[in-house]
C-alpha cells in the first residue's frame, strides 16, 4: 500500500516492503499495539471510523489504498464497527465509498431509484463526493427539514423541526389552510396535515405552498400560480391544503413564489416554473392561468441547482458545479437586479460572472423585490440591483448592476441573508443580526418612538447596523425572514437556535402572531411569538 499526504501537516507512514496485505492482516493484533500507523496510536478496532464517515473523507482522500486491501483489513481488524447499508463497490475509491455512505443517510436520497441516483451522480460531475456536496449545500441554505418561519404578504407560516405547520394573519383567500376565510393573529396548526411532515414552505399574496418530506406539494389559497398580486386571475380559492396534481411526478424540495410566476426545485436540482404571461419570459411560453410546471430551459438544464429565490419578475438559482458554486439569473433586469452589468431582460438563465472576478464562492442567495444578495462561503456579503432607501448597504441609494461587496461588513462573517421590498438582513456566524434599507413599518428592528430632525419616525438605514433589540433575546439567531412584496407593509421574523420565534414590523392583519392593542398596527421591538418551533 502506498500513501501520499497533502496540506500543511506531515504524517509519517511506515513503509511496507516485501510484505503482502495478507501477511499483515493475519498477524496477531498484539503486534500493532506499540506501532504507529496512519490511524493513530490506538490498536486496530478502537478507531470508530463508522461513527463519523467524514473522517474518511478528510484523512484518507490522500491515501492511495486499494478497496480490496481495505476490505481484507476490515474483515480481520474490524476498523469499521458498523457495516455500510449498501453493497460494496470495488470500483470506487475509499473517499467515494465514504461519500456514498453519507448520501445514503440523506432522507431525500433513500427513496431514489438506482437509475435516479446514477443520473444525479452524472449531473453532479460523476462523483459521489460532488453529489454529497450538492445535498449538503441545499440543506444549509434552505434549512430543509429544520424549523423555519416565512413572513409572507399579510400572512405567515411557521414550520417546526418535526414538520408541523402553523399559520396566522390575513386569510382573505383561505391561505391559512384552516378551512375558513377568517383572519386570525393566533398561530394555529393546520390540522388537516396531521401525519404529513412538511419540510419547506413558501408564501405569496393570497396563497401558500407547502412541501412534504415525500416531495409532494400542497397549495392553499388562490388557485393560480402566475397572477400579479392584484391581478384578475386566481378567483377560485381553496381553504384547506390540496395536492398540486401537476407536480405529482416531480419530487419537489423547494418552492419560491414571485410576482407573475412560481418556481419549484426538484430533488435532482431541476427548476420548474408555473406561468408568466403570454410572452417568452423565462425559457418557455405559457398563459397567465397555466397550472402546469415547465422545466427551465437553457444553461441550467444539465447543471444541478441547490436553491432558488424569486423576486419581482425575476429568478435566481444557486447552482452546484464541479468547479464550485455559481449563481444564474433570469427575467426582468430593471435596476440591474440580474447582476450582469446591464438593465436588460434575460429570457434564459445566465451566469453572473462577477463572483469569479471577486473570487467568491456563493453559498446563499436572496432575491428581494428589486435587489438581490449573496453570502459567500468566506462570509462576505454582496448586493446588487435597485439601491433605493439604502437597501444595498453601500452608504448611498445608487443602483449596482453587478454584485458589489458590502465593505462595512468586512469584519463580519455572514452565514445567512434575507431580502424584502427595499430591506436587507444579514446574520453573522455569532448570531448577530444586521439590517439596512427602508425603515417603513418598523421592519428593520431599529425603530423607536423617537423622531428624526424631519419628524419621521421610520428612518432609512443606508449602511448595515446591528439590530441591538435582538441582542436582548440572549439567543443566537439562525434565520431571518421578511416580507418580500411591493404591495404590503413589511414584517420580519427572527428564529433562534432553540426554536424561539420573534416578530416585529407591520401587524395590521395579524401576521406578527401577537395581539396588538387598539389602534396599534405595528411593533417596533421584537416580541416572542407563542409557538415552539424546536
Amino acid at each position: 500500500m502506498d500513501a501520499t499526504t497533502s496540506g500543511t501537516d506531515t504524517f509519517q507512514y511506515r513503509k511496507i516492503s516485501d510484505q503482502s496485505v495478507n501477511a499483515l492482516v493475519t498477524s496477531s493484533p498484539r503486534s500493532f499495539q506499540r506501532q504507529r500507523h496512519c490511524f493513530g496510536d490506538a490498536t486496530p478496532g478502537e478507531f470508530p471510523l463508522s461513527a463519523n464517515p467524514s473522517i474518511v473523507l478528510h484523512v484518507l482522500t490522500g491515501c492511495n489504498l486499494d478497496p480490496q486491501d481495505l476490505a481484507k483489513l476490515e474483515a480481520t481488524c474490524s476498523f469499521f464497527r458498523q457495516p455500510a447499508d449498501f453493497a460494496p463497490d470495488n470500483e470506487l475509491s475509499l473517499a467515494e465509498l465514504a461519500a456514498l455512505d453519507m448520501c445514503h443517510k440523506r432522507a431525500i436520497f433513500k427513496p431514489m431509484s438506482e437509475d435516479e441516483r446514477l443520473g444525479l451522480k452524472q449531473k453532479c460531475g460523476g462523483s459521489w463526493k460532488l453529489v454529497l456536496r450538492f445535498f449538503i449545500a441545499g440543506e444549509a441554505c434552505t434549512r430543509r427539514e429544520k424549523s423555519q418561519a416565512i413572513a409572507g404578504p399579510g400572512h405567515s407560516i411557521a414550520v417546526t423541526s418535526k414538520g408541523t405547520v402553523y399559520s396566522f394573519g390575513s386569510n382573505s383567500s383561505g391561505q391559512l389552510g384552516h378551512g375558513t376565510m377568517e383572519e386570525d393573529w393566533r398561530p394555529s396548526p393546520i390540522r388537516s396535515l396531521q401525519g404529513i411532515r412538511i419540510i419547506q414552505a413558501a408564501a405569496g399574496a393570497g396563497r401558500t405552498m407547502l412541501i412534504s418530506d415525500a416531495g409532494q406539494v400542497y397549495a392553499i389559497g388562490k388557485d393560480s400560480f402566475g397572477e400579479a398580486e392584484y391581478g384578475a386571475q386566481g378567483i377560485n380559492v381553496v381553504n384547506t391544503p390540496q395536492l398540486v396534481d401537476s407536480l405529482k411526478n416531480i419530487f419537489v424540495v423547494q418552492a419560491a413564489i414571485g410576482n407573475f410566476f412560481t418556481a419549484v426545485l426538484s430533488r435532482e436540482g431541476r427548476v420548474y416554473t408555473f406561468s408568466w404571461g403570454n410572452e417568452n419570459k423565462i425559457g418557455h411560453q405559457t398563459e397567465p392561468n397555466d397550472l402546469d410546471p415547465h422545466p427551465l430551459l437553457g444553461a441550467l438544464e444539465n447543471i444541478p441547482v441547490v436553491q432558488i429565490a424569486a423576486g419581482y419578475c425575476y429568478l435566481l438559482a444557486l447552482a452546484c458545479q464541479p468547479s464550485g458554486m455559481s449563481v444564474y439569473s433570469v427575467g426582468c433586469g430593471l435596476g440591474g437586479k440580474l447582476g450582469h452589468g446591464t438593465r436588460t431582460d434575460e429570457k434564459l438563465p445566465r451566469l453572473i460572472e462577477q463572483f469569479r472576478t471577486l473570487n467568491i464562492q456563493p453559498a446563499v442567495v436572496a432575491a428581494g423585490a428589486w435587489h438581490a444578495a449573496v453570502v459567500g462561503s468566506d462570509g462576505r456579503v454582496c448586493t446588487w440591483g435597485w439601491g433605493r432607501y439604502g437597501c444595498l448597504g453601500h452608504g448611498n441609494e445608487d443602483c449596482e448592476s453587478v454584485p458589489k461587496v458590502v465593505e462595512s461588513l468586512s469584519k463580519v462573517k455572514a452565514v445567512h441573508v434575507a431580502t424584502g421590498d427595499y430591506t436587507t438582513f444579514v446574520v453573522s456566524d455569532e448570531g448577530n443580526v444586521y439590517s439596512f434599507g427602508c425603515g417603513e413599518s418598523s421592519s428593520l428592528g431599529h425603530n423607536t418612538a423617537a423622531t428624526d430632525e424631519q419628524g419621521n419616525r421610520h428612518t432609512n438605514v443606508l449602511s448595515p447596523e446591528m439590530v441591538t433589540s435582538l441582542k436582548q433575546v440572549n439567543e443566537r439567531v439562525v434565520q431571518i425572514s421578511l416580507t418580500n412584496s411591493i404591495y404590503w407593509n413589511a414584517h420580519t421574523f427572527a428564529l433562534t437556535e432553540s426554536g424561539k420565534l420573534f416578530a416585529f414590523g407591520a401587524g395590521d392583519k395579524g401576521q406578527l402572531g401577537v395581539e396588538l392593542v387598539s389602534n396599534q398596527t405595528e411593533r417596533a421591538n421584537p416580541e416572542r411569538v407563542d409557538v415552539d418551533l424546536s
